[in-house]
């Protein structure tokens, strides 16, 4: 049997500098202890291995975690409690759930149905299909799977259908307005639900980390109203400044109601699909008045889903992104807690906000955020950047004197936005933009535009709304 590839050379970068990290513990800051200081190498070397992938994410993970334990920063008993985080396990089932959209076929038939309703102009048509992902966001927790399982195979079907196609250099004609529109709206939408990103829910466990409790329902009406001026805007803005060739798509309609005709009537387990998202998205929204917390609500629908027949067993065990995402997150969220707990981010965030004491928490937060946001230029992946600046920018805002709820919802909201910089930093980016419709020169300068438009819309807008809603 061969051996599995391991990447060996992409070692070499986490492994020494954490041993740099490590081995500079004669010369540490006065007020952090010896422990914290080799948690905190550990930590980094852990996270730039999540960014060079020698191994899959979760087998980084496993061995940070092995050598967090072997060289007794944190007992065993200690640091397998990640394992048993409760918005981890919340992340878990709704990708059980995001798998009944697929396997049901549910998820294709609404988009079709949105292109028969709204798609006779290509601008309608990408409002369309971003409805859809808006839809189909609160319980898909893998962004990548929404835009790159669901969204992109019809937007290809649907181009395609319309002659246009990069392998023939028609990608101009309407297939790149709306693969680049998509991303963004998938951005968008990830940003308005805990539910709607892998990385969401770390953060929430991360400020909850710092006693900041966000619920399903305090983070979507958060986000409601700067997210959908965001959909409404961004992809007037692309259509503006990226125009496709063919305007009016008066043949969509026809398309759809093929696709539809192909699929025949709602199956019965559709409708137990529906009924499962239904139920699920009530409990979210009402869980914190009647008392039913967000994860329970997630094992209820997935318990749904298995005693209806739309799911079995055998699709809960081979769900692959769901286990892989319990076992890296349960690591991070250990390692990031135990940051905290050793004192390395309380020190951190004070010495930082030392240097900005006497500025005004607004500029503070602008800053944070500015800081947060251009950063994911040097990562590759939303979560490992949430898990590595999440907790201490939030720490450095609270100290500056910036709202609790308003910091850790602004930084959450944003651990999703900046995936808008690069075609590398989030999960849907190397897919949409490996399909070969837009450039690497367009992606980036329309990245570098839309970037303003979200830091003008979130913190601006975001800002005054929560305000109103009294969360500040």
């Amino acid at each position: 049997m061969a051996l599995e590839n391991v990447k060996y050379k992409k070692f070499i970068a986490p492994i020494l500098v954490g041993l740099i990290i490590w081995f500079l513990s004669p010369i540490k800051p006065v007020g952090v202890s010896l422990v914290a200081w080799h948690m905190f190498a550990i930590f980094v070397a852990t996270i730039i291995g999540c960014i060079t992938q020698p191994l899959p994410i979760g087998g980084v993970a496993i061995i940070g975690f092995a050598t967090t334990v072997l060289t007794k920063e944190v007992p065993m008993e200690t640091a397998i409690t990640g394992f048993g985080n409760n918005s981890i396990w919340l992340i878990a089932m709704a990708f059980f759930i995001s798998r009944g959209f697929i396997k049901t076929g549910l998820g294709h038939r609404i988009a079709l149905i949105f292109v028969r309703l709204f798609g006779k102009r290509t601008l309608g048509l990408a409002y369309s299909l971003i409805g859809v992902d808006l839809i189909l966001a609160p319980a898909t927790p893998s962004n990548t799977a929404r835009a790159g399982g669901i969204m992109y195979p019809i937007i290809n079907s649907l181009a395609e259908s319309f002659g246009s196609s990069p392998k023939d250099g028609t990608q101009r004609k309407i297939g790149s307005f709306l693969v680049f529109a998509e991303f963004q709206g998938d951005i968008i939408t990830a940003a308005m639900f805990m539910t709607a990103m892998a990385g969401n829910p770390l953060a929430q466990s991360l400020a909850a980390s710092l006693g900041i409790h966000i619920t399903w329902m305090k983070w979507f009406m958060a986000g409601i109203v700067p997210g959908l001026i965001s959909l409404i805007l961004v992809p007037f803005i692309i259509y503006k400044m990226y125009p496709p060739e063919v305007k009016e798509t008066p043949h969509a309609k026809k398309w759809a109601e093929d696709g539809l005709k192909k699929m025949g009537p709602l199956s019965l387990s559709e409708k137990f699909m529906a009924g499962v998202f239904v139920i699920a998205l009530l409990l979210w929204i009402t869980g914190s008045i009647i008392n039913v917390d967000a994860t329970l609500t997630a094992f209820i629908a997935l318990a749904l889903l298995l005693i209806t027949g739309v799911l079995s067993w055998s699709d809960v065990t081979h769900e692959t992104g769901a286990w892989n995402t319990l076992v890296w997150f349960s690591v991070l969220v250990m390692m990031a807690g135990q940051l905290n707990e050793l004192g390395f981010i309380p020190w951190l965030s004070k010495t930082i906000a030392s240097s900005l004491q006497g500025l005004n928490w607004v500029i503070v937060l602008v800053v944070v955020i500015l800081a947060y946001f251009y950063s994911h230029y040097l990562f590759a992946s939303a979560t490992a950047h949430i898990s590595a600046m999440y907790s201490a920018l939030l720490a450095v805002a609270i100290s500056a004197g910036v709202p609790t709820m308003l910091a850790a919802l602004m930084l959450a909201f944003f651990g999703n936005l900046f995936g808008s910089t690069t075609h590398y930093g989030n999960g849907p980016a190397p897919i949409l933009f490996g399909s070969g419709y837009v450039t690497q020169g367009e992606w980036w300068k329309m990245n570098a535009i839309l970037g303003v438009v979200y830091l003008v819309i979130w913190l601006g807008a975001g800002s005054i709304w929560m305000k109103l809603l009294g969360m500040w």
